[in-house]
């Protein structure tokens, strides 16, 4: 069986490197990329973090899936290490859907998430998936930001509570809180 870690952090906290460090030792590394660049700044996020990855790519393999998180997750989770980055914005294209795909209700989208951590059980490789803690800051003012908070917050309880090991990165620190 997989071994499933979730690292999980607020904004720039060093969540993404802390989560390559911990791949790049059971390499090879599926890269499993669920970010869209739908604006520029977006696309120099996704730029950063190919940088990171270029000097060690005969490590990496990416595969951007913005919606089919869990089949490739099962293709590709029989050797080496899977890299989910990141469980946040999966949820968020579930959440408001594709231009090919409507978004889902909350149910489905907790049947989604509720899948990946079973089948990050299963598979044969390890398994590390990336998302933010948005927990810690004040109650959004409308309904789709509190929406996307209760549902963030339900998936990284479902992807912990299946999880072998949690990490919660601050400042550059991350602390093993499972």
């Amino acid at each position: 069986m997989a071994q499933l870690t979730l690292v999980t952090g607020g904004v720039r906290s060093g969540k993404s490197r802390f989560a390559e460090q911990l791949a790049v030792a059971q390499a090879p590394v599926t890269y499993l990329a669920t970010a869209q660049a739908g604006d520029a700044e977006m696309a120099q996020r996704i730029a950063r973090h190919q940088e990171r990855r270029a000097a060690q790519a005969t490590i990496w393999q990416t595969i951007e899936e913005p919606w089919e998180v869990v089949p490739q997750l099962i293709v590709h989770g029989a050797a080496g290490c899977v890299l989910v980055e990141c469980l946040t914005l999966w949820l968020t294209n579930l959440l408001v859907g594709l231009p090919t795909k409507p978004g889902l209700d909350d149910d489905g989208i907790r049947a989604r998430v509720t899948a990946l951590g079973k089948a990050a059980q299963e598979v044969s490789g390890r398994v590390i998936v990336v998302s933010n803690e948005t927990g810690c800051g004040i109650m959004p003012p409308n309904a789709l930001a509190r929406r996307f908070g209760d549902l963030l917050g339900e998936a990284n309880q479902i992807l912990a509570t299946a999880a072998a090991e949690v990490y919660w990165c601050v400042s550059g620190i991350p602390l093993r809180i499972k």
